[in-house]
C-alpha cells in the first residue's frame, strides 16, 4: 500500500499531440476525509479520447482540466478509510476520482461496482461511459429499430465495440469500420458485426458501397473527417448520424474542415446530431441494466486492455488511443497490489 499520493498534473497545455513536457507527476500525503466522505484507493483509471478535449482552454461541454490540476479521470477503487455512513472501507466503487493514487470523494456520482457480475476495468467499458455512450447514442438519439443497417466507425474501440454489439442485439445487420485485419476479424468472428472494413487497405469508400449496396440507415461516428465524409456518401433515405466523436482530428494544430458531402443530408431528408452521455446520468440505471443483463447471458462480448506501470505510466498510455494501439476499452491499472 502506497504510504504518499502520486497525482498527474497538467503542467502545460498541448498544441497537437501531447507529450511527456504536458504532465507533471507529483506527490502528496495521503488525504484524509472529512465527516460526509471517504477516500479511495484507486485501482484502475479509464482512458479515453474524449481526455485530449479536457486538455484545451475552449469552451466545451465540462470546463477544461486547469493547468496545476490533477487530470480528470473516471476510475474504479476502493474505500481506503469512510467517514461517510453510505460507504465502508474495502467496498469497491467507480466515479471521477482523477489520475492519482487516492482521491476524497463526498459519494457524488460515485457507483458501486458488483465484482459478481462483471471485474472493475468493465465497470470503465461496457458498464461505464462508454457503455452507456454506445447505449443512448443508439437508442435515443439514433432512434435505432430492428432490420437497420448500422454503420459504426472506431468499432473496435471502447465504444464502437459496445454500440455495433448493442445493434446486433437489436435486430440490426452491422458493419464496422477499424484498423487491420486482426481487429476486423474480431469484430466479425467473435463480436458477430455482419461485414468489417480495415480503413488503413484504403478506399473506404468503394468498400462501404460493396459493403451497404442499398444504403445504412445509422452512422455511429467516433472519427469525424474523411470517414465521415464516406459515411455521408452511402446514407439512406431518413438515416440518423450520430456524432459520438472525432478521434481523427483531436490532435489536429489547424482547424478541421467540416464535411463537404454534408448535403447528403438534405437530399435523404437525413438528420445528424451530437450528444454527450453525460446529459443521460438520471438514466444510466435503466442503459446498466439492459447492458448487465446481455453481460449476464454472454451475449456482449467485453474486452479491456490493461496496461501496467501506475500513474506515470499514464502520458504513454492515454497516446495509445491516438496511435490505434488498444483493442476494446483501455484502462491503466495503477497498483501492484490488486
Amino acid at each position: 500500500m502506497a504510504s504518499v499520493n502520486r497525482q498527474v498534473r497538467l503542467a502545460r497545455r498541448p498544441v497537437g499531440r501531447p507529450d511527456d513536457s504536458t504532465w507533471e507527476v507529483t506527490s502528496a500525503p495521503v488525504p484524509q476525509p472529512a465527516d460526509g466522505e471517504f477516500t479511495v484507493r484507486v485501482e484502475y483509471v479509464s482512458l479515453d479520447p474524449a481526455m485530449r478535449g479536457w486538455l484545451n482552454d475552449v469552451r466545451s461541454y465540462v470546463p477544461p482540466v486547469g493547468v496545476g490540476e490533477v487530470m480528470r479521470a473516471h476510475a474504479v477503487g476502493r474505500v481506503h478509510e469512510s467517514r461517510h455512513d453510505g460507504y465502508k472501507e474495502g467496498q469497491l466503487v467507480s466515479g471521477h476520482f482523477g489520475v492519482c493514487d487516492y482521491a476524497v470523494s463526498d459519494g457524488s456520482g460515485v457507483i458501486a461496482v458488483d465484482e459478481s457480475l462483471a471485474p472493475p476495468p468493465v465497470w470503465l467499458g461496457a458498464l461505464g461511459f462508454p457503455g452507456m455512450t454506445a447505449y443512448f447514442g443508439l437508442v435515443d438519439v439514433g432512434r435505432m429499430k430492428p432490420g437497420d443497417t448500422v454503420l459504426v466507425s472506431g468499432a473496435a474501440g471502447a465504444v464502437g465495440s459496445i454500440a455495433g454489439q448493442i445493434a446486433k442485439l437489436s435486430g440490426c445487420r452491422v458493419i464496422g469500420l477499424a484498423g487491420g485485419p486482426e481487429k476486423c476479424a474480431w469484430l466479425t468472428d467473435e463480436l458477430g458485426f455482419d461485414a468489417a472494413i480495415d480503413y488503413k487497405a484504403g478506399s473506404v469508400g468503394r468498400a462501404l458501397h460493396g459493403a451497404a449496396p442499398d444504403g445504412i440507415d445509422i452512422y455511429f461516428d467516433n472519427v469525424g473527417g474523411e470517414t465521415l465524409d464516406s459515411a455521408l456518401a452511402v446514407l439512406r433515405k431518413n438515416a440518423r448520424v450520430v456524432l459520438c466523436g472525432a478521434i481523427s482530428g483531436y490532435n489536429a494544430t489547424d482547424p478541421q474542415p467540416g464535411p463537404s458531402r454534408y448535403l447528403s443530408l438534405l437530399v435523404n431528408r437525413a438528420s445528424m446530431t451530437g450528444f454527450i452521455v453525460f446529459d443521460y446520468l438520471d438514466r444510466f440505471p435503466e442503459g446498466m441494466a439492459a447492458v448487465s443483463e446481455w453481460i449476464r447471458r454472454g451475449e456482449l462480448v467485453t474486452r479491456e486492455q490493461v496496461e501496467t506501470g501506475g500513474v506515470e505510466a499514464f502520458g504513454r498510455t492515454l497516446n495509445m488511443l491516438f496511435d490505434g494501439a488498444n483493442t476494446g476499452k483501455l484502462v491503466l491499472k495503477t497498483t501492484a497490489d490488486s
